[in-house]
């Protein structure tokens, strides 16, 4: 209901077989061009200001260009890169095949959601670093918020560098650049030792380059969750997923080629593949092929704790994925008992709801529950999206009457004073959405009660690993807890939090907690809900609102193979993590807390 801009989506492929094989069986030598376009296609809900793609064509010839890049933003980006990628294929000869742009071995595809608020071409990937010596042009795009570029940025300018921006990505190329270099260099020494001149060098590196080597110097120093792809020059293609497993990446491999993307039904459904063809690469591992098209899963850093994403499988990912269509099932059935008592157990007097439609599958399975129990009830679908309108219109009221409009309900769905209404949703983090539009429109139908579920629970912390959550005073279940607080004359703990973050900075990072998780210990938690319902009723609704929220246990129960739950527990998996909590409750309390909401 409040879209959230989050994890980006990444696609790659490598063919194993030279390209006239691909013309041969498939009728085109462009066959991994189509295929990349379906998965990034496939993966469009990851990434809707901005796609790029890159391509590798390994049988260039000195004198013609060999890397190819197209980056494009808005929600059409998809067609834009691919319709230039697309006016130079031709069926043309063989032998001038190698002269094509964007054909080629290795393709690389990315669809971009900004989690930082920077805008602008510059900032879409893949980001590209040029070089003379195919074995030093290194192509990099990815999932992933690093939580330690200042510490990177500082440690890069100690070996010289003067990097453009501080960014993560720019960060990241500018070091993986760095550690390529020294390995071209390596092999560039060897090669000399073994008495090799002229060209015979420059193949000998281009045929030696071990991008496991690579990786294992160059990715220990950062920290943040990350599912990092890239392409050389040479002939190198990898993917590498962080340590705690917090992004998701998945692969396919055959004798014709290997694949990556964000979610394993993008891989099913270009290929057409059985789920059991599809593989996870595992936390701190990555997936390389090498120049001669021999490919091998390396375990680069020690796996940690697993903490894969969560929100990934109540939200984010596709519900085609029959794993995660399961547990969101599971995910509304566990809500079933809380979901009666709200409601006396009157299922003769109560329609059952869902929005958005990210939530159909949970709510299939609260319905599911529901029925275990009471085997004939009332649903409806009550509300729905009805049309996006132009926000051209800026002064606040009336932009606001404009989004109050976004969502539509069925009339005469209910009783009205008589009927409950239960509707549930896949989160809710924000709590403008339900104010401003979808709780007085609700209204108009005059249930007896609203009750609003969330299939996951409450959130309560940023992200700081991928997700455009990164201001606490952004939660509604946070502004409800100051709010207690104010309320209750405990500010003492507001302060005492303040001055314990501030302390922290001082200290060594091993000694790094996340001391907000105070403010939510000192209030109750029924009480919390009840706040939060309050802040968010619109004015002039009188109607009784509840609200009620998966528990962590439950949301464990439902997805037991994806535990990071950071931003409702605030148990962040990595120390850059915490740094970052305790300084976002800092420029908090200095900022804002005196401001009223």
């Amino acid at each position: 209901m409040e879209p959230l801009k989050h994890e980006c989506g990444i696609a790659m492929i490598r063919l194993l077989k030279p390209l006239k094989y691909y013309r041969k069986k498939y009728g085109t030598p462009s066959y991994a061009l189509d295929k990349l376009y379906l998965m990034m296609e496939k993966q469009h809900n990851r990434g809707q200001e901005g796609a790029g793609m890159a391509c590798v064509n390994m049988q260039a010839e000195p004198g013609h260009e060999y890397m190819f890049r197209e980056r494009a933003e808005g929600k059409d980006a998809i067609s834009t890169i691919f319709d230039n990628a697309y006016r130079d294929q031709t069926e043309s000869e063989e032998e001038l095949w190698s002269n094509i742009p964007f054909m080629g071995e290795l393709y690389m595809g990315h669809l971009r959601y900004s989690t930082t608020g920077k805008r602008g071409l510059k900032y879409v990937h893949p980001f590209l670093r040029r070089n003379n010596w195919r074995a030093k042009n290194l192509c990099i795009c990815g999932n992933f918020n690093m939580t330690n570029i200042d510490e990177v940025f500082e440690m890069l300018t100690t070996y010289g560098q003067s990097p453009r921006m501080l960014s993560d990505t720019y960060l990241m190329l500018d070091w993986l650049g760095h550690r390529l270099d020294r390995e071209a260099e390596r092999n560039f020494a060897d090669a000399q030792a073994k008495g090799l001149t002229g060209t015979d060098i420059t193949k000998y590196i281009d045929a030696h380059m071990d991008m496991g080597r690579v990786l294992q110097s160059a990715m220990p120093v950062f920290d943040g969750g990350y599912a990092i792809c890239g392409v050389t020059g040479s002939g190198e293609f990898f993917c590498m997923r962080d340590p705690w497993g917090i992004r998701p990446a998945f692969y396919h491999a055959d004798d014709e080629i290997v694949a990556v993307a964000s979610e394993r039904p993008v891989l099913q459904t270009t290929f057409d593949l059985n789920y059991e063809d599809i593989k996870e690469i595992r936390p701190g591992q990555a997936l390389i092929v090498n120049s001669r098209g021999e490919f091998h899963l390396q375990q680069i850093l020690p796996p940690q704790k697993q903490a894969s994403c969560s929100f990934e499988r109540i939200y984010f990912s596709r519900g085609n994925d029959q794993d995660i269509h399961h547990e969101r099932k599971q995910l509304g059935r566990l809500l079933r008992d809380r979901i009666l008592h709200a409601i006396d157990n009157d299922v003769e007097h109560t329609v059952f709801s869902y929005i958005p439609n990210t939530a159909e599958v949970a709510y299939y399975g609260m319905i599911e529950g529901i029925r275990e129990i009471f085997p004939i009830i009332r649903t409806e679908k009550v509300i729905s999206k009805d049309i996006k309108l132009r926000t051209f219109i800026t002064e606040g009221k009336t932009r606001n009457d404009l989004a109050a409009h976004v969502y539509d309900i069925t009339y005469g769905s209910l009783k009205p004073y008589e009927d409950n209404l239960v509707v549930i949703d896949d989160s809710i983090v924000r709590g403008t959405t339900l104010k401003e539009s979808i709780l007085r429109i609700l209204s108009r139908l005059h249930p007896k009660k609203i009750v609003m579920v969330s299939s996951g629970p409450q959130v309560r912390y940023p992200d700081y690993y991928g997700i455009d959550m990164a201001n606490l005073s952004e939660f509604i279940a946070f502004r409800a807890a100051i709010s207690l607080l104010i309320k209750k004359n405990k500010t003492d703990i507001i302060d005492h939090v303040y001055q314990q973050c501030k302390q922290q900075e001082k200290r060594a990072d091993k000694e790094w907690c996340n001391y907000v998780k105070e403010i939510y210990d000192a209030v109750d938690y029924d009480e919390l809900c009840t706040q939060m319902a309050e802040m968010m009723r619109p004015e002039g609704v009188d109607v009784p609102i509840e609200l009620i929220f998966q528990s962590i246990g439950g949301l464990h129960q439902a997805c037991p193979n994806h535990t990071g739950d950071w931003y409702f527990s605030g148990d962040y998996p990595t120390l850059g993590g915490m740094k970052l909590v305790n300084k976002t409750f800092i420029n908090y309390y200095e900022k804002e807390y005196n401001v009223p909401f």
